[in-house]
């Protein structure tokens, strides 16, 4: 038997979904036009997220609407997460993996993406969050018959880690072992 032959399949990682948040702080024109640049840049109409509580030295009040994000998932998931890595030079942070698997990172202006720049919108940083996940999880989703995902089915972050240097030939840097000036 070859060597390809004996993997399984049900232990590939692969993404489940992809967030794309822009976090303006304020509701009104801004999260308007950043809202055209999520739309623009992942094809979707974006969700407006609100504020959870008032806090008065940002002036945000409970429930203004202060962000948006849409999730992308499949193939355009793929695209984007590519575009955004070729961004931050395939180069991540220890702290940037979660222990559940996920990973995420923010980029400070949307036109290192490739969309052109409009005077009119500006410029904005976004937030991207992905979710890995491996074959079967459905299993913990479905409405019936919900079952449990036993704990070594589940993604590490060892594993994402591995699973980003693997396929992106990314590099992860240790905050503790970089040397400040």
């Amino acid at each position: 038997m070859s060597a390809k032959s004996k993997t399984n399949p049900m232990r590939d990682i692969r993404i489940s979904k992809m967030v794309v948040n822009i976090s303006v702080g304020e509701s009104g024109d801004r999260l308007v036009r950043a809202s055209k640049v999520v739309e623009s840049l992942t094809g979707q109409m974006p969700v407006l997220s609100r504020a959870r509580i008032t806090i008065r030295t940002f002036g945000i009040r409970r429930n203004e609407k202060i962000a948006c994000h849409a999730t992308v998932r499949g193939e355009k998931a793929e695209e984007l997460l590519e575009r955004g890595l070729k961004v931050k030079e395939y180069e991540l942070m220890l702290q940037n993996f979660s222990d559940s698997g996920h990973f995420g990172f923010g980029i400070s202006e949307h036109i290192d993406l490739g969309i052109k720049y409009d005077p009119s919108t500006g410029i904005y940083g976004m937030d991207f969050y992905i979710c890995l996940e491996r074959a079967g999880m459905r299993v913990a989703r479905r409405k019936k018959r919900v079952g449990r995902v036993p704990p070594k089915h589940r993604v590490t972050k060892r594993e994402a880690i591995n699973w980003f240097q693997k396929k992106y030939d990314g590099i992860v840097l240790d905050r503790n072992l970089i040397k400040r000036d």
